[in-house]
């Protein structure tokens, strides 16, 4: 089953729809907590079941996104192991 976001607040885009911002966490349909542990209702976050968790480690965020933090431990949880965020384009001989 794939991870959707819990997310500490919300803006709604052009389209009238809710997005997540502030404080993001990967959370599973069903749950009542956090891929990470933490609870949904004690930490006050937000579900989008909407909005997949489709987040990698090498994501960079700059200061035009509404999102201002990602859980390393969610991404973590979410990415297979082994699975490496870069690739290196031209080894050295």
């Amino acid at each position: 089953m794939s991870k959707a976001v819990a997310a500490s607040s919300e803006w709604v885009d052009d389209d009238g729809v809710r997005q997540p911002c502030g404080e993001v966490h990967a959370w599973e349909q069903g749950q009542n907590q956090t891929v990470c542990g933490l609870p949904l209702h004690k930490a006050r976050l937000r579900r989008f079941p909407h909005v997949p968790f489709d987040f990698r480690p090498s994501d960079q965020l700059t200061s035009a996104d509404q999102i201002g933090h990602i859980c390393r431990r969610c991404v973590a949880a979410t990415t297979r192991r082994g699975e490496r965020a870069w690739t290196r384009q031209s080894p050295r001989p």
